[in-house]
């Protein structure tokens, strides 16, 4: 079996299938949901900044942030949304006619109006009040945005730990009322793949107009899994965070979704793939939420190579152990020297250097590499210097 085609950037399992989704977007949260992350706070211009990138990216809609949070809020939605970007602005908003007349002061282009619909929560948020109660409450919300022109997303909170019979009430009353999106919230992470494919297929049975939208957070290492089975369900829609940030475990990394879409299931997102590396690298920075070095993507070891197996096969044709080019999404692949190097990977560093060598030079270069990194010390480029100075000035003094 062919696994890999020549001139192509990915090497893709033979047997994932190819998904027929058309019209799908992702919309970003994270000046808002990732800025909900314990101890994160942007100043305005930081989010003027990661909105700015995430509209080169190219994404259609932005959720900007909470303006009834405060008036700095309000300030930096109402920034945003006058900022000129393609992308549509939204705001979050309570099913609160003052939350939502504060995000129309805000000129958002639309609002993603929320309230919980779980037993769970109408027993113990909202003292016992009855599902009809609240379902009102998301109708009147949804009527008095449309009466303003705004493009209006009605997401049921807790959706996954709703019964079905409640949110496809919930949801074709707020189509109903005019929503052009209702939402999938899986609030704490606790929905499957199939539970949410589930959810979606059965919830675009009963409506008629509105599209579906999933909002996963990631206690259980599944939002973006679940985002993705949310899809194949039926759902146009996908809230992500760049990082994945957010409340708890975070939410569905924006990042790992776009290429997951892109390299395993070959969906066409239409985005500029190079943007990403910066992006996250930016909302690293305001954040304070550092990457792991092996984070998904756009992590510093993601593209790096030190096995002397993995480097020989890697030189030859790089997807033999990389799923795509790094070149794709502007990265530069990485061959690192340490106990596990070979003499191939050090002839490659050697090549680079301009230095040439003989056969039993390489041999002692690769020996010390060993014993150096292996003695603790890492072996970093001018570490390396050092390694093939101090053998070619033995061996040059053996010569003598």
């Amino acid at each position: 079996m062919d696994f890999l085609f020549e001139n192509s950037w990915k090497a893709v399992c033979p047997y994932n299938p190819k998904l027929d989704l058309k019209d799908i977007y992702i919309y970003d949260t994270t000046l808002r949901d990732g800025e909900q992350t314990p101890g994160v706070c942007f100043t305005k211009e930081q989010k003027l900044e990661i909105a700015r990138k995430l509209d080169e990216l190219g994404l259609k809609q932005i959720e900007a942030g909470f303006p009834i949070v405060s008036e700095r809020e309000a300030d930096i939605v109402k920034t945003i949304a006058n900022e000129g970007l393609n992308a549509d602005i939204l705001a979050l908003c309570r099913a609160l006619k003052k939350d939502i007349d504060k995000a129309i002061e805000c000129d958002v282009d639309g609002i993603i109006t929320f309230i919980a619909t779980s037993p769970l929560h109408l027993k113990y948020k909202f003292n016992g009040k009855s599902l009809d109660d609240i379902l009102n409450m998301g109708v009147e919300a949804v009527e008095y945005a449309k009466e303003h022109g705004l493009f209006v997303a009605f997401s049921a909170e807790d959706a996954t730990r709703t019964p079905i019979e409640d949110l496809i009430k919930v949801h074709k009353a707020a189509e109903e009322a005019g929503a052009d999106r209702v939402h999938i919230a899986d609030t704490t992470g606790c929905a499957t793949p199939q539970s949410m494919e589930f959810i979606c297929r059965t919830l675009k049975e009963n409506l008629k107009k509105a599209h579906i939208g999933v909002h996963c957070h990631n206690d259980f290492g599944f939002a973006v899994i679940n985002s993705i089975y949310g899809l194949i369900g039926g759902a146009k829609a996908v809230s992500t965070t760049v990082n994945g940030i957010g409340e708890r475990a975070g939410n569905a990394a924006l990042e790992e979704l776009i290429m997951a879409l892109t390299v395993l299931y070959d969906v066409d997102l239409g985005l500029n793939l190079e943007v990403l590396p910066e992006l996250c690298r930016m909302v690293e920075e305001y954040s304070g939420i550092k990457l792991p070095k092996n984070k998904p993507i756009v992590g510093e070891l993601v593209f790096a190579h030190e096995s002397g197996i993995h480097v020989d096969a890697v030189i030859e044709n790089p997807l033999t152990y990389e799923p795509f080019l790094p070149e794709k999404i502007g990265l530069k692949r990485n061959i690192l020297l340490g106990k596990h190097s070979g003499c191939r990977a050090v002839a490659y560093k050697l090549k680079l250097m301009g230095i040439d060598y003989d056969r039993d030079t390489l041999c002692e270069i690769v020996k010390r590499v060993k014993e150096v990194r292996e003695s603790g010390k890492f072996i970093t480029e001018e570490v390396f210097k050092e390694i093939v100075d101090e053998v070619l000035r033995k061996r040059n003094k053996i010569k003598e």
